[in-house]
């Protein structure tokens, strides 16, 4: 997505350790046509795998999770980090480790709403080295779902998750903003032309 990746290289803010700030875009103030333009992508890119519901995790991915479900005509679920008084019964229980907070975060979906036999498919604001996605594909395999991809809105491509997704789980993988190269000067994506390489 072509706005995206303008937004990202105006507005994002490169905070060392590999971290990205995009506060202004997603994380913190989120611009709405460019959220559902995010959805209606997501959507495209899965709509013919018979998604039966969207997986997310709170509060970041949902957002984009939730535009895609509208376009998919599907419910969006999102795991929690706390458990609230209200949720009780059985529930799905795993643990990420936080990139940006630092420990592990949990993520809890009660089991009644990620019933048996659903095609789920999950989508969260960043993959980087993957570990909070491959909580939420546990918590599928744990709810005897089907995983049928991973949607993501920007991809941190040199962190490596990608490929331990797909090798572990076999299904497609798409980001809509992927970056090759990050730093303090330069934000580099995918798609952008190579050095010295006329276009």
């Amino acid at each position: 997505m072509q706005e995206l990746k303008d937004r990202i290289r105006a507005e994002g803010k490169y905070l060392g350790d590999g971290i990205l700030k995009i506060d202004g875009i997603l994380n913190h103030q989120m611009h709405p046509h460019m959220i559902k333009a995010m959805g209606a992508e997501i959507a495209r890119r899965f709509q013919d795998d018979r998604v039966s519901r969207i997986l997310t995790a709170e509060v970041s991915g949902i957002a984009p999770a939730l535009m895609a479900a509208l376009a998919l005509d599907v419910p969006v679920v999102y795991a929690r980090k706390h458990k609230p008084v209200t949720m009780y019964g059985p529930i799905f229980l795993e643990t990420a480790p936080s990139h940006t907070k630092g420990g592990e975060t949990n993520l809890m979906v009660a089991a009644e709403y990620l019933p048996p036999g659903e095609r789920v498919l999950i989508v969260d604001d960043f993959l980087a080295s993957g570990k909070t996605l491959f909580a939420l594909a546990r918590m599928i395999q744990e709810a005897d779902c089907t995983l049928v991809g991973i949607a993501t809105v920007v991809e941190k491509k040199f962190e490596g998750g990608r490929e331990k997704l797909q090798e572990k789980y076999g299904v497609r993988v798409e980001s809509l903003a992927v970056i090759t190269h990050l730093s303090e000067h330069q934000v580099l994506f995918d798609d952008d032309p190579l050095p010295g390489v006329e276009v």
